[in-house]
């Protein structure tokens, strides 16, 4: 067995395992036939219903359900990036979500107060995302670097400060939208039409520019730490900080670097829900997509197309959670799911111990097998 397969197979098994788990939970709190049906409206809610549209139904049974995994998958890939590019560095990023919060309000200003062609106004919006981003993830880098303050600590810390800023003062009070007539609004203006992320499939479909532009910065952080020189120096400051500072690599600028471009990705994922899907900062970002980065990340082992595959997964999962709801099932399965998931890859070491001890088992009936097969003289 390859060491690539023994990196990936407790992230596999930990993913079925949970499957499986949930799956028994349902049948006996159900019945065995009722946990079968809602798993496969689980799944045609996410991937679609392939046997209702190749019996000549609407390629809307296809379509929509793969943009709205699409989407989710979209927003987990680039907050679990922003985990796992901290962790490469030997920093937990625990404020992705607040770092989001920050990237979603700023390209929600951009995106409604600025008037530009929209070959322009996107980028620009995106651009606002990912600094904002950045930015409220370097106070947290710099905490660490200057004074030694746990990152863990601050980004905590920072996530409910930018809760109480954003969510329960500047979107409700000085940022927020002017209603017209008796009309009441919540959360920030609406975006102009120039900064609304290009729908790929027009109507059929909620996918939108963001899920391509996902893909693109997982591939691009995975050509950054193994193609480029300051992406081998991040990983060698990550791994053996001592040994990179003789080796003289600039350490803290390798360190803040990492942090700043974690919460830029974190930004960016704030940008996809505002000018993909929301249209405005809404009155409370909600979804706790930066807090699930971070089973993204550690569920794709910290590896950046580990963690864009681990999304995709999830992001199926929790479009067609909605669809479990037909059955009398709740539609907080498939978190659940993750969350089983995420326990069970901590227990590396016991997936590990035992995929070892099958090997072993392999090689000792090997020769044993090769010894009975000689003839006798």
């Amino acid at each position: 067995m390859g060491e690539r397969t023994r990196q990936v197979l407790p992230s596999v098994l930990s993913v079925l395992l949970a499957l499986a788990v949930c799956w028994f939970l349902i049948a006996i709190t159900r019945d065995v036939d009722t946990a079968t049906r809602a798993y496969l409206q689980m799944l045609w809610g996410g991937v679609g219903n392939w046997p209702a549209f190749l019996d000549g139904g609407s390629a809307t049974t296809v379509l929509r359900p793969l943009g709205e995994a699409a989407m989710k998958a979209a927003l987990l890939t680039l907050t679990g990036l922003s985990v796992a590019v901290a962790f490469k560095v030997g920093l937990f990023n625990i404020g992705a979500q607040g770092q989001m919060i920050w990237g979603a309000l700023a390209a929600a200003l951009v995106g409604a107060h600025v008037s530009l062609p929209g070959l322009l106004h996107v980028p620009l919006a995106l651009i606002a995302a990912a600094l904002a981003g950045a930015a409220w993830a370097s106070i947290a880098g710099v905490l660490k670097l200057k004074r030694g303050v746990h990152e863990v600590i601050s980004t905590i810390m920072l996530n409910w400060v930018a809760v109480s800023l954003v969510d329960n003062w500047l979107v409700i009070g000085p940022l927020r939208a002017v209603a017209e007539g008796a009309s009441s609004i919540t959360g920030t203006a609406e975006i102009l039409p120039s900064a609304q992320l290009p729908r790929l499939l027009g109507d059929s479909s909620r996918l939108n520019l963001g899920f391509p532009l996902a893909l693109a910065a997982a591939f691009g952080v995975w050509v950054w730490l193994t193609r480029s020189r300051s992406g081998y120096e991040t990983r060698a400051v990550g791994l053996t900080p001592e040994a990179a500072r003789a080796a003289g690599i600039p350490t803290l600028w390798r360190a803040g670097g990492a942090m700043a471009l974690a919460g830029a990705l974190a930004g960016l994922a704030g940008a996809v829900l505002v000018l993909g899907t929301e249209g405005r900062y809404p009155g409370s970002l909600g979804a706790p997509y930066g807090f699930d980065g971070i089973a993204i990340a550690l569920i794709g082992n910290n590896h950046p197309l580990g963690a864009a595959l681990s999304a995709a997964v999830f992001g199926v999962l929790r479009a067609g959670g909605t669809r479990m709801q037909l059955l009398g099932v709740h539609k907080s399965f498939p978190e659940l799911i993750q969350g089983f998931a995420l326990l069970f890859v901590a227990g590396r070491m016991v997936w590990l111990a035992l995929l070892a001890r099958r090997q072993k088992r392999a090689q000792a009936q090997g020769p044993a097998q090769a010894g009975a097969e000689v003839p006798r003289v």
